[in-house]
């Protein structure tokens, strides 16, 4: 068994997620020594109890992975995990990436430059009409727009991405061969031609009330900024742009009737902070960064001495970031920089990002970075 393949059989046992998952390589080294260990150790591990320990331990009673194996070769999925160098950039560095994702179509290099839209599933056609019409100017605009395939805003987001001729992911919270809500089976299929249809479960899970928010958190960690279209105050698009907050990303929110209960969640977001979002310009601008031709590219500096030209237009934080990592000379640890700069560590996580896709600053690995 190769270590792909652990992981594929780590990811189907009841209790592994992300953060157990990433305690056991701590401790064991790899999957398959993971795999490997007696229930004796793995209960020690902190958070392994005694009942994960044994689905572990006895995982080959549990789960039929020479089963799974075979599904995925005969329906034509790959597989990607962390280390494989298209498994979603952003995604890899969210707190708790999945484990693996099951991927029908192809992720791309482009696809980092992805949007989230969401919203609710039960619309109005205000709603419906303009999902399809933002999603479709920001695909023409070679934008990815990710969202999560349901009923509703989500559905409309593929479309009009798709009927633009640009590219659609969708994140499934079912297994992938699972078609839910039945009627997008045609859509799906579509998606897989020219995008990629992807999920974190394996084949055959149905989805529930705890697989759709894990679903959520997939949509909104492999993008650069979510869009909800219309929600209501309950909406599961809300729990979507609060992940997207919390990961540092750019949430938006498209307004709508004062007196509709569809867009009070929107209306929510927008007094909390969400920038309104009116057309794709909106949300084009806050990324103007990502398009050579619209903003010239900073100067490259091999001395690591700080041009003050660079600081013009950034935050506090960020400007206060870039003169850390200059007056230290080399790349410091996400830590070391939070530790030295006094700063908070979501607000550091968020200004890293933009300082990242401004290509003011480089991540190195083990969450390293310099100019």
């Amino acid at each position: 068994m190769d270590l792909k393949e652990a992981l594929i059989a780590l990811n189907m046992i009841e209790g592994i997620g992300p953060i157990r998952l990433s305690r056991l390589i701590r401790r064991f080294g790899d999957a398959s020594s993971v795999l490997s260990a007696s229930q004796h150790e793995l209960i020690t591990v902190d958070g392994i109890g005694e009942d994960v320990a044994r689905s572990v331990n006895q995982w080959e009673n549990n789960i039929d992975l020479s089963g799974e194996l075979n599904r995925i070769r005969d329906y034509g999925c790959g597989i990607l995990t962390s280390e494989d160098e298209r498994y979603p950039d952003y995604l890899r560095h969210i707190s708790d990436p999945p484990i693996v994702l099951y991927v029908r179509g192809n992720i791309l290099e482009t696809d980092h430059r992805g949007i989230a839209m969401v919203g609710s599933r039960l619309t109005t056609h205000y709603g419906r009409e303009t999902a399809r019409k933002l999603a479709g100017s920001l695909a023409r605009s070679d934008i990815t727009v990710v969202s999560g395939g349901a009923r509703g805003i989500d559905t409309e987001a593929h479309q009009g991405a798709l009927e633009s001729g640009g590219r659609t992911i969708a994140v499934l919270g079912t297994g992938i061969n699972r078609v839910y809500p039945a009627e997008n089976i045609k859509l799906f299929e579509e998606i897989a031609q020219s995008g990629a249809v992807m999920t974190q479960f394996p084949f055959n899970r149905p989805g529930d009330r705890q697989s759709f928010p894990i679903r959520n958190r997939i949509v909104a960690g492999m993008t650069i900024g979510t869009v909800v279209v219309e929600a209501n105050r309950t909406s599961g698009a809300l729990i979507t742009a609060n992940m997207a907050a919390d990961y540092g990303r750019q949430v938006f929110a498209v307004p709508g009737r004062i007196d509709s209960s569809r867009s009070k969640g929107c209306h929510e977001l927008i007094k909390n902070g969400a920038k309104l979002c009116e057309s794709s310009e909106d949300i084009l601008t806050e990324f103007d960064y990502l398009f050579p031709n619209a903003i010239p590219e900073e100067p490259k500096n091999d001395s690591n001495v700080l041009n003050p030209d660079s600081l013009s237009g950034l935050s506090d934080i960020e400007k206060e970031i870039l003169k850390v990592l200059s007056h230290h000379g080399s790349e410091m640890q996400i830590d070391q920089l939070i530790t030295t700069g006094g700063f908070r560590s979501a607000e550091v996580s968020a200004a890293l990002l933009k300082l990242e896709l401004r290509k003011q600053v480089k991540q190195l690995s083990g969450k390293r970075f310099t100019l």
